[in-house]
């Protein structure tokens, strides 16, 4: 159902929920760069798509089956909108799901509409992926967030909101120009890469998890963290892990078999009896919040060197 709103207030979409969904636990797996923003009112999202730019606004509900009320705003809107019900998980039946680890079994009774969902846009997640590489979180978000601030174009809608960077805008640039917003040559060689090759790669969006991760590394100093992460978010396939990550496995082994520290490799051994839904058992494991006490090296801010990727 479709309502015009001529006050301003955008244009008003209720859909149905084909099985229970817990909005917020399903979008938190694909939070981050600034494309979605948790708020009082609901989640908002901004996004470009082939139609032009727009926002979209999920309406906060009381239970995970109730009706989704959307609000949309801009050339894009009706092309957003329609990319929601995939935003939701509403494909993710978890048909086969059979835990088998006790904690992911009890997690997924706390947690029956958790869904994974995905985004279907192979730039919007990997440009702030790339930036995120080798460096500490606080440090990639303040990167990425003065970079979109910089090249800020307004989002559609009445929210004070700007959509993602335009990967034709920063093609244009010179490694050298991302040094200023705390971005070295070892990353900004694969972001410009990536914005140049950007309408390439989205032909990924609708290929196979191996298939997507394959063409991202095709670009120059992009690897296996990166593209599994790009994987997990663009397609939603519930059995990709993300490896090469600095903390993931500890956290996997610590709340699993309480073991402080692993590699991807025993994250990987720990993980195998819930194929084909690692992923999925992955999620349920981060919503037990155990994690293991921190010692031992932290991740090094990236300084800003002129040399060769």
């Amino acid at each position: 159902m479709t309502d015009h709103d001529r006050s301003g207030e955008g244009r008003r979409h209720v859909l149905h929920p084909p099985l229970p969904v817990d909005e917020l636990l399903t979008l938190r797996l694909l939070r981050g760069a600034g494309r979605l923003r948790f708020a009082g009112d609901g989640v908002w999202q901004t996004t470009r798509t082939v139609d032009g730019p727009a926002t979209v606004l999920i309406e906060p509900r009381t239970g995970p089956d109730d009706p989704v009320v959307l609000r949309a705003w801009g050339p894009g809107a009706d092309r957003a909108v329609a990319q929601v019900p995939e935003l939701l998980g509403f494909h993710d039946t978890a048909e086969g799901f059979a835990p088998v680890h006790p904690l992911v079994r009890e997690q997924h009774r706390r947690q029956p509409a958790l869904r994974i969902g995905r985004t279907r846009s192979v730039a919007e997640v990997l440009l702030p992926t790339i930036v995120e590489q080798k460096v500490p979180n606080a440090d990639a978000q303040r990167s990425w967030r003065s970079l979109r601030s910089a090249f800020a174009e307004a989002a559609p809608g009445p929210a004070d909101l700007i959509l993602p960077p335009d990967p034709a805008r920063l093609a244009t640039l010179a490694y050298h120009d991302l040094h200023r917003f705390g971005i070295e040559r070892k990353r900004a060689d694969p972001l410009l890469a990536a914005c140049r090759a950007a309408g390439q790669l989205e032909r990924f969006a609708h290929r196979t998890p191996e298939q997507l991760a394959l063409g991202v590394q095709q670009l120059p100093g992009v690897g296996p963290w990166t593209a599994s992460v790009v994987a997990r978010i663009v397609l939603g396939d519930p059995d990709t892990v993300v490896v090469g990550d600095y903390n993931l496995a500890d956290l996997v082994a610590w709340a699993l078999v309480g073991e402080r520290t692993a590699d991807d490799a025993r994250m990987l051994d720990l993980l195998e009896p819930e194929r084909p839904h690692r992923a999925r058992a992955f999620a349920l494991i981060m919503t037990a919040a155990r994690t293991p006490p921190r010692h031992g090296p932290r991740l090094r801010s990236a300084s800003i060197v002129d040399q060769a990727s």
